[in-house]
């Protein structure tokens, strides 16, 4: 996940104070008071320059999933967290991930060109050279196969791309689709390709999105050069993350799996990723139509839809199909006094490549706050609930290891883990917050509390000055007058997805950028020198996201009553709701203008796919859905969360009664579970959040409400009648939760 806000500019804020509240939310006034000293304490420790060696030791080589250099990585990493005074070991498990035996790409008419699928040696760079131990080029879990057919280009390839074609008369069945990286996840791609008909498809970056057209390219700017090539999964993740032979359950070396024959999350046709310079002959020999203006990139050559053309193509991809070993690294340091409450925080350790941004970066800043804890635990600061941290394996190519671990501990961890805290790599910039709405206001809470590092405010009020300058009309409004910065809804594409969506638990995505563009994600150009010279070079913003991740941990670990607040999860439940009633609206007038063409003549009421102006015929208006169920839900939530407020601000007033408080943390923490169904969602039971979810076909995009939100969008309204009542169901649930936390507080 990235974040991309832009560079600030408000020089009169720049001599603002920092401040501290007075008040830490969950604590006492007395606790609160040692909580400072501590935090103050852990804020001084961690050091730019161990998080520079760290970064430069784990990114030296290739470390993919199931080299020897992770392996070794992994166990580097579990030995300096003993030597800091942690439990950690070694989590093994055993995935199935496919490296690729067979990549040819060829056009085969009207002239021949063999694509090189290569990223040379940088003399400028010795992180490359490496070339026997890297991985290349290539899509993880793509399918087998030997093809030829017509080149068809897609633009980003989703959805609304294909009916964009159909209205032309163009048709992809039995084709290979070319389609430029952008507009959705990689995944989504091949996964429409397959649904209307073809039988390959090929993913290129092209430079207008992430290359020469941005600026200078690597080794001169920190741009993606011609020949760089975007790996990554294809593994259906929508449908379900991690291992796809033993979905549902951790990947133990004796777990039962089904047939890779049988795996449904494994794309059906093959797919490979190449470099704008192996693209360009491809898009260069096609005819047909030019391509719309918003479909062409930045390579010197006219885009053309292809299709009825002479450009052929043979694609062929084979894979090594094998159970690999991946090493999830997991240390504790156990409660004092409740135990069995879990704070998890993780980052993943395995790249694609070298890895130095994605995702080293995040975590050296993950080592350095387990050092600095170590630290203060020697000091005699001791946590109240247990802390594990994770460094997990196989992130890369499908959540795999993350994924493993949560559903092979799934009944303990809903029984205790109070939330989970995320990061995937780290850049220079503004901070970028998502997650649960429960934890809205501490995240906001916590950012209040740490200094930019470029700057003299804290990284909250830097990102809210960028809001106000940058934002649209609606959010420089709530910049300037509400008490908390939004934070945005988790989708999928890092491992928070396990625990917030599968297991229910409130989660949190932490991380710096917005001020280091650049183009070398996922090959083999994300090196030290790169991150050393183009984002975080002097590991300031490393050491900011130490702070702003180890005090969240800290408060979360030590508070009396934690630390949830649920006026800010209504409100933007609310504000879901009205999203999915205006998307209802939206479609019933799209059909009522269809059905009024329909009778004008305008379109014709045919299935043939050469008809530009083909239509299947008139639609039923959709029905009015009963949303006052949402509404009445909804309101119920507001009402208990303003009188749960008031109740939780008087029981820390003064000293916290702890048999109240350990009665209402045990409910707290269930209360982001009662936004989750057993049954999971429609066609993806995996998935059991009813707030958020990634969507099918947008992939690491959320969908909010997704249940309602794609039923509508389905025009199923059977369905979206029926998700609104789970989801109303589940709201005023979680509200019964609220109220009678609320009562415990207040000893009733």
């Amino acid at each position: 996940m990235s974040f991309v806000p832009t560079r600030l500019a408000f020089l009169a804020l720049l001599t603002l104070p920092l401040q501290q509240p007075a008040e830490i939310r969950g604590f006492s006034p007395d606790a609160a008071r040692q909580q400072r000293e501590w935090e103050s304490r852990f804020k001084a420790i961690p050091d730019p320059a161990r998080q520079r060696e760290y970064l430069r030791r784990l990114s030296a080589r290739p470390h993919h999933v199931g080299s020897p250099y992770q392996k070794e990585n992994s166990e580097y990493m579990r030995d300096l967290f003993r030597s800091w005074g942690w439990d950690a070991d070694l989590a093994v498990y055993h995935v199935l991930f496919p490296t690729p035996r067979t990549r040819r790409l060829e056009l085969i008419a009207p002239t021949r060109y063999v694509a090189r699928l290569d990223e040379p040696v940088l003399k400028e760079d010795p992180g490359t050279n490496f070339k026997a131990e890297q991985l290349p080029g290539y899509n993880a879990f793509s399918g087998d196969g030997d093809v030829t057919g017509p080149l068809v280009y897609v633009n980003y390839g989703v959805p609304a791309d294909y009916e964009e074609l159909a209205r032309r008369g163009i048709s992809v069945k039995g084709a290979i689709v070319i389609a430029r990286y952008g507009g959705s996840w990689r995944g989504i791609k091949p996964k429409v390709a397959f649904e209307n008909g073809a039988v390959g498809c090929i993913i290129f970056s092209d430079p207008k999105d992430d290359g020469y057209a941005q600026g200078d390219v690597y080794p001169k700017g920190p741009w993606r050069p011609k020949e760089g090539i975007q790996r990554g999964s294809v593994l259906d993740m929508p449908v379900a993350p991690g291992d796809p032979l033993t979905i549902g359950h951790g990947a133990t070396q004796d777990a039962p799996r089904i047939d890779r024959a049988n795996a449904a999350t494994i794309m059906k046709i093959p797919v490979l990723p190449i470099s704008y310079e192996d693209a360009q002959p491809l898009l260069a020999a096609m005819q047909g139509p030019v391509a719309p203006e918003a479909w062409r990139g930045a390579l010197p050559i006219t885009y053309r839809l292809g299709g009825t053309g002479p450009a052929r193509v043979r694609l062929a991809v084979e894979h090594d199909w094998k159970l690999t070993p991946v090493y999830n690294v997991v240390a504790t340091l156990r409660g004092a006094s409740a135990p069995d409450e879990w704070i998890v925080r993780g980052n993943h350790i395995d790249g694609w490549v070298n890895g130095a941004q994605d995702p080293i970066a995040g975590m050296v800043a993950e080592l350095e706050e387990a050092r600095a804890m170590g630290e203060l635990y020697k000091q005699g600061w001791r946590p109240k609930r247990t802390i594990v941290y994770a460094g997990w394996d196989a992130e890369e190519p499908a959540l795999l290891g993350s994924t493993e671990w949560a559903e092979h501990h799934g009944a303990e961890l809903r029984q205790k883990a109070v939330a989970y805290i995320n990061t995937d790599g780290n850049g220079r910039g503004f901070l970028g917050a998502g997650g649960s709405h429960s934890l809205e206001r501490f995240i906001n809470e916590v950012a209040r509390e740490v200094p930019d590092p470029e700057t003299n405010l804290t990284v909250w009020k830097r990102l809210q000055a960028q809001v106000i300058r940058n934002g649209g009309a609606v959010q420089k409004r709530e910049a300037r007058e509400r008490t908390d910065l939004r934070i945005g809804a988790l989708g999928s594409g890092s491992d928070y997805t396990p625990f917030i969506q599968h297991l229910g638990i409130a989660s949190l995505n932490l991380g710096f950028g917005g001020e280091d563009g650049g183009g070398v994600y996922h090959s083999v150009y994300d090196t030290p020198q790169w991150y050393e010279r183009f984002s975080d070079t002097s590991y300031v913003y490393g050491r900011a996201l130490s702070q702003v991740v180890g005090l969240s941990v800290m408060r979360l670990a030590n508070a009396d009553i934690l630390p949830y607040q649920f006026n800010n999860l209504a409100e933007t439940i609310r504000g879901y709701v009205g999203e999915v009633k205006a998307l209802r609206d939206e479609v019933a007038g799209r059909i009522a203008e269809t059905n009024r063409m329909l009778d004008e003549g305008v379109f014709v009421a045919t299935t043939d796919p050469k008809d530009p102006l083909q239509h299947p015929g008139r639609e039923a208006l959709p029905p009015y859905l009963n949303f006052a169920l949402l509404d009445n839900a909804v309101d119920s939530l507001t009402r208990v969360a303003g009188a749960y407020e008031r109740s939780m601000v008087t029981a820390t007033r003064g000293a916290v009664d702890p048999t109240r408080a350990a009665r209402a943390n045990a409910m707290l923490r269930d209360v982001e579970r009662a936004f989750t169904s057993a049954e999971g969602l429609p066609r993806r039971p995996w998935y059991r959040h009813l707030l958020y979810a990634p969507g099918l076909y947008t992939g690491y995009g959320v969908k909010t409400l997704p249940g309602v939100r794609e039923a509508i969008e389905l025009k199923d309204w059977a369905a979206a009648e029926r998700e609104i009542a789970r989801l109303a169901r589940a709201i005023e649930s979680a509200a019964g939760q609220v109220s009678t936390i609320r009562a415990t507080l207040e000893g009733r």
